[in-house]
C-alpha cells in the first residue's frame, strides 16, 4: 500500500469491488448447491436415506439445504461470517463427499474421473480456499 491508500493490486474501492463479486460467485456456485439439496428434499422428504446412506451422511446432505443458503444471506449480510461459513462448508462437502466416494464407490480416482460433481466441488474448495482472504475484505464502516 502507498502513502495515498491504494495496494498494489489498484485503488481500495477496487479491491473491495473484487471482494464483492468473489462473494457473488461464492452465492451464485452455494445457489446451484442449495436448488440440488431443496430439489432431493422436495422429491423424497426430509429424512430420504439417499439410496441407503449411512444416516449421518444422509443427515448432513439435508442439512446443506438449510446451511447453503445461510450462507448466501451471510456473505451479504455478514460478508466475513459469510466466507467463513462458506469455506466450512465447501471443506465439510468435499470432505465427507471424498470418503462417501473412498467407501462406496472405489477405487476413489475412478469415481471421482466418472462423476462430474466431486470434481467441481473440489475445484470450487480450492478457489474458495485461494480467494477467501480477499473476498471477507469489507469497507470499514463510517462512524454516525
Amino acid at each position: 500500500m502507498d502513502r495515498t491508500g491504494n495496494t498494489i493490486m489498484g485503488s481500495k474501492d477496487s479491491a473491495y469491488t473484487r471482494a464483492r463479486v468473489l462473494r457473488l460467485i461464492y452465492a451464485l456456485c452455494l445457489a446451484g448447491a442449495t436448488y440440488n439439496h431443496a430439489a432431493a428434499i422436495y422429491r423424497h422428504g426430509w429424512l430420504w436415506d439417499y439410496g441407503g446412506y449411512p444416516r449421518v451422511s444422509t443427515t448432513f446432505w439435508t442439512a446443506l439445504g438449510v446451511l447453503d443458503p445461510l450462507a448466501i444471506v451471510l456473505l451479504f449480510v455478514r460478508p466475513r461470517w459469510g466466507v467463513a461459513m462458506t469455506v466450512a462448508i465447501i471443506v465439510a462437502d468435499v470432505a465427507h463427499n471424498l470418503v462417501i466416494a473412498h467407501l462406496y464407490f472405489p477405487p476413489l480416482l475412478r469415481a471421482l474421473a466418472t462423476v462430474p460433481s466431486p470434481a467441481m466441488q473440489v475445484a470450487f474448495m480450492i478457489f474458495v480456499l485461494f480467494t477467501c482472504r480477499m473476498a471477507a475484505l469489507v469497507r470499514p464502516r463510517r462512524a454516525t
